[in-house]
């Protein structure tokens, strides 16, 4: 019997447009800014759901590579794991066509309107990791997860932000030890022992 071979995606929805504010602030309090790492790391809405995202992601991929797209991709396309909280997913998808989810992935620029009067929210999808096991892409989204409230929280005790090394991470935390590990933790595609060697099917 032959194992499908899959592949996960750890994707994280980041909000370029700043929260607006629909209450008085008094004119003597200024409103605390928030950091750029929690401006674009926001919560998703509450109507955004797992199946909303499945849809999402179908429709990009039907727009861009068509009944192609569609027939190799829905079968095994299904998003596994979603947190509002944390903005974050992760999805399966089949080994040999990842990269058309991903790329689909990468042209959604808006979520759809919350009701029938509301307006489509921009927002990027920003895939960090790619994995053959579901269980490495848990860790890495537990690793991030961290990452990202520490980050806010050094945000909040040294003042707004330093632009995009704020957000992203400074080029050099020195945790990496030697350079091996350091090459090892730049890589967003993990690779498996069934990549390496080669299979009789292609």
């Amino acid at each position: 019997m032959v194992r499908l071979k899959n592949r996960y995606l750890l994707v994280h929805i980041l909000y370029p447009e700043p929260l607006e504010s629909n209450t008085q602030v008094p004119l003597s309090k200024p409103a605390p800014e928030l950091p750029d790492v929690v401006q674009f790391h926001r919560p998703s809405p509450d109507d955004v759901s797992a199946q909303l995202l499945a849809r999402i992601i179908k429709e990009q991929i039907s727009i861009l590579y068509g009944d192609y797209g569609a027939g190799v991709t829905f079968g095994r396309l299904v998003v596994k794991y979603f947190s509002p909280a944390t903005s974050t997913a992760i999805i399966r998808c089949s080994r040999a066509h990842h990269r058309l989810v991903w790329a689909a992935l990468s042209f959604i620029t808006q979520l759809p309107k919350a009701s029938r009067n509301g307006q489509p929210r921009p927002c990027v999808f920003q895939v960090v990791r790619v994995s053959g096991t579901i269980k490495k892409a848990e860790e890495e989204a537990i690793r991030r997860a961290r990452a990202a409230i520490l980050k806010a929280k050094r945000g909040f005790n040294n003042g707004i932000g330093d632009g995009l090394e704020a957000i992203l991470g400074a080029p050099d935390d020195g945790r990496c030890k030697d350079r091996k590990e350091a090459e090892a933790m730049e890589g967003i595609e993990d690779i498996d022992e069934d990549d390496e060697v080669s299979d009789s099917d292609g």
